[in-house]
């Protein structure tokens, strides 16, 4: 270094000299003289400011300066360091007559300026993604560094793309428009994509090769079962494959396993094979297993955690994995641990003899103390007040650390549809853990990310042939606490998490439907208990647009040859109904069970009306209890990855018929008499299960099943609430008095039986298996694609019911969701049971999720 600064003094030197004896000024250079700064003017620079440029070298008039000295040198290098200039000179331009001040001149040639950055051999896509990871601007100065970083970069992006074989050359062209300027152009040669043809292994034995192959994820072969993945090869991901490939021999007892050479060669342009030479070894078993250092838990208990016996294969992998955790909903040593606040728990297996092909492992444990919470803080939460974040969450100050409660406070926080469910499971970006050893405690943080939740939807829908328009608006995240805060209405009060909703649908004189609904999560403040109130009417007529003046087989229209509204609503229903019920979160058999508990009355005012039922006068109530248990472990409510949604539900209505008593002759009953308060017991389950199978890829499965019952078989089933099965789970409106059941690739309700001009769906199942991956997961928007298997079917009688006798379905779709909307979905189904002609189905809905 110093054999550099004195190289770089000396031409300094040698230059100020030459320069002086130029300008007839006389300077000894051989002994270095102390002056004072009478001036400093910088020439030659046409973009950067003289201030900034003195600022760098710190050559201030009325200071001194020593030449030839070190310290100038010091400054000029760093000036050179700024990649500003291509060649920097320093010049005395005069000297006093005392020859003690000294005015100095420092010259410097600018680097060119690039006016354009121009890349040719690029595709526009992946000329947007250089631009993103490039960053260059126009104006900005051209420097070797610049070059060869970018060259890197461009290089780094076509080898992630399998092109390992990229070549970029730079050229540069004077700009002739613009004074000291060039343009650069990345000129890319991609070259063939590089993909691994073969994978052979030498020296294996008893192991397939599917095993070895499945065990490295980024590097994978032609083999049939690798269809889906991608060939191409991964230059930096390969260690970490070599890693994972002696992982698998460790899991299967092989811990002397190793890989003595690998080769990568070429069998053509762009196509890889890669041969495994390993040195497999003798297969181990586990002998003896010993604890040290336990006090909280016995010997017993961890090796019922440990699930590891003696004879068992010396699988290294699995006995670290149960040691320390990291297999996704299996409980571990480390766990059991900090569930119980030993934060700082240390568990190390050492293997202490070696006899043949046994080992016996000695697993040593550092229990610690336990920790506490100590400041648990809340960020980002603009929006939601923090006492709503706070009572979600499981962590507590002063309580005992617990792993478990962390991780469900963060499951609590993602099924929240105020946050981003993503960002929320990101350490570092939605969470920190910051441990205190020294005290024994631990704070945390929550970074929430607040998200638009509140919906408003303007839709069409066509349904039941005709067209239904919405209008509805959902706040989500609603606050009646600050109603009367006339600054909290922006536009409305929000922070509570309460949801307020109003929705309003018709398609004319048809049909009108005005709904209300209000939900409280927390209605005491201290405990989940949960408060919804909800109201509703709807109106229906035999108002209808109809070919001809048809309308569903009733009168006949006012001329012929066209479309002509039919207006008449001589014929209705009339439906109006409230609900109140309570829910609240239990502790056993877990928390994630919940209870509710709902009290409804429905009032079905019929005139003349011909559609669903078998009678078509009258007026009808429907007084209700409902009682459901519901069991959800989701992680977020979008666009689940794990867990469960299961739901039991019995709804029930005061036996009248027992009331009455039991001679009543029904059948000469009028409909009137006969159904006047409505009698039944409905059972339904339903069951949605979320796996994931690599990365977003995502299996759902779920099974649902209906039973409408009756108390007295005389009475007979309820021509009110049965099921109806088939179709997208929409008629395009709300229809009362029945349960809308999707089934997709069938024509709606084409699967409930249809009895005497009526509807009789008693009993129905269905069964779905969905295979999701998303296209786009953010805040404001979510995208994801599926394909489904489905079955089901749907009965009048109980004693007809076969869960066998399936109507199957197959097909593909997508879900797109907004937060100002709600969910919207496109499916196109084939029903494989269904009448020649109409097996292929679209269903489209908007605000509805199936």
């Amino acid at each position: 270094m110093r054999r550099r600064i004195a190289i770089l003094i000396l031409s300094l030197v040698a230059s100020t000299a030459l320069l002086a004896q130029q300008s007839d000024v006389v300077v000894d250079y051989s002994k270095p003289q102390t002056y004072v700064i009478g001036g400093v003017r910088v020439t030659g620079n046409q973009f950067l400011d003289q201030s900034r440029i003195l600022s760098i070298v710190g050559f201030k008039p009325g200071s001194s300066i020593t030449l030839p000295s070190e310290d100038v040198a010091h400054k000029l290098a760093a000036l050179m360091n700024q990649k500003y200039f291509r060649n920097v000179g320093f010049y005395i331009d005069s000297l006093s007559v005392a020859k003690d001040t000294v005015w100095l001149r420092v010259d410097v040639k600018e680097r060119p300026r690039v006016s354009a950055w121009i890349y040719r051999g690029v595709k526009k896509s992946e000329q947007d993604d250089l631009k993103e990871k490039l960053n260059l601007k126009r104006g900005g100065e051209l420097s070797e560094y610049v070059i060869s970083s970018s060259t890197g970069v461009i290089k780094n992006y076509y080898k992630e793309k399998g092109f390992n074989n990229a070549k970029v050359n730079v050229i540069t062209q004077e700009d002739s428009l613009v004074n000291n300027a060039v343009r650069v152009t990345f000129d890319v040669d991609r070259g063939k994509k590089v993909r691994v043809r073969t994978i052979n292994y030498e020296g294996v034995e008893g192991i397939d090769k599917y095993k070895l192959d499945k065990s490295m994820k980024k590097t994978k072969d032609r083999s049939w079962y690798n269809f889906f993945n991608s060939k191409k090869f991964n230059e930096d991901e390969y260690p970490n494959d070599k890693n994972s490939l002696i992982e698998t021999f460790n899991e299967l007892g092989y811990r002397d396993a190793k890989i003595v050479k690998d080769s990568i060669y070429t069998i053509e342009e762009g196509r890889l094979g890669i041969d495994f030479k390993i040195d497999q070894g003798r297969k181990y078993y586990f002998r003896n297993i010993t604890w040290t250092g336990n006090s909280v838990y016995t010997a017993e208990t961890l090796n019922q955690v440990l699930k590891i016996a003696k004879g068992d294969v010396y699988d290294i992998v699995t006995l670290n994995q149960r040691l320390q955790g990291g297999k996704e909903g299996e409980q571990s040593v480390a766990s059991l641990y900090r569930d119980y606040g030993y934060l700082f728990f240390n568990v190390t297996p050492v293997e202490t003899t070696i006899v043949g092909d046994s080992v016996d492992v000695e697993i040593r444990l550092v229990e610690g103390k336990q920790a506490t919470f100590n400041n648990v803080l809340i960020s980002g939460n603009n929006i939601t007040n923090e006492r709503v974040i706070r009572r979600a969450v499981y962590t507590r100050p002063g309580f005992l650390y617990s792993q478990t409660d962390f991780e469900r406070s963060i499951r609590e926080l993602g099924t929240m549809t105020n946050f981003d469910a993503e960002k929320i499971v990101e350490q570092g970006t939605g969470w920190n853990l910051i441990p205190d050893p020294i005290n024994n405690t631990v704070d945390i943080s929550y970074n929430v990310e607040e998200k638009s939740n509140s919906q408003l939807e303007l839709s069409g829908g066509w349904g039941a042939r005709t067209f239904v328009g919405t209008i509805g608006i959902n706040f989500s995240n609603f606050s009646t606490r600050n109603f009367f805060r006339k600054e909290a209405w922006r536009p409305v009060p929000l922070g509570d998490n309460q949801t307020l909703a109003f929705r309003y649908q018709t398609n004319g004189r048809y049909y009108r439907a005005l709904s209300a609904s209000f939900v409280e999560p927390w209605l005491f403040g201290k405990k989940p208990t949960s408060l919804s109130i909800s109201a509703y009417y709807t109106r229906q007529t035999n108002s209808y647009m109809g070919m001809y003046g048809y309308g569903y087989g009733y009168g006949y229209g006012y001329g012929y040859g066209g479309n002509y509204p039919f207006y008449d609503d001589s014929k209705s229903m009339d439906v109006a109904g409230v609900n109140i019920g309570l829910g609240s979160r239990l502790k056993w058999p877990d928390n994630y069970f919940t209870m509710y508990h709902s009290l409804g009355w429905q009032m079905y005012k019929l005139k003349d009306w011909y559609k669903y039922y078998v009678f078509t006068d009258g007026t009808y109530n429907n007084l209700h209890y409902t009682f459901s248990l519901s069991r959800q472990s989701i992680d977020q409510q979008i666009y689940p990855r794990i867990g469960s949604d299961l739901t039991f539900s019995v709804q029930l209505t005061p036996p009248y018929s027992l009331i009455r008593g039991k001679n009543l002759d029904y059948k000469s009953m009028s409909d009137q008499d006969h159904y006047r308060w409505l009698e039944y017991n409905k059972w339904t389950f339903s069951g949605r299960n979320y796996v994931r199978i690599w990365k977003d890829l995502v299996l759902m499965t779920a099974a649902h099943f209906g039973y409408l019952g009756y108390y007295n078989r005389n009475w007979g089933y309820s021509p009110f609430e049965g099921f109806l099965v088939g179709g997208d789970g929409m008629s395009g409106y709300n229809t009362y008095g029945n349960e809308v059941i999707s089934l997709r690739g069938y024509e709606d309700y084409s699967l409930t039986p249809y009895i005497n001009n009526a509807y009789a769906g008693n009993v129905y199942d269905k069964f779905t298996v969905e295979l999701r991956y998303p296209v786009i997961l953010k805040p404001q928007s979510t995208i994801f694609a599926l394909a489904f298997l489905e079955g089901g079917n749907c009965w009048s009688d109980i004693k007809d019911f076969n869960p066998f006798q399936i109507k199957r379905s197959a097909g593909v779709g997508l879900r797109v969701f907004l937060s100002v909307v709600g969910m919207l979905g496109v499916d196109w189904g084939y029903g494989f049971d269904g009448p020649a002609g109409e097996r292929s189905q679209f269903h489209f809905t908007i605000g509805q999720q199936f």
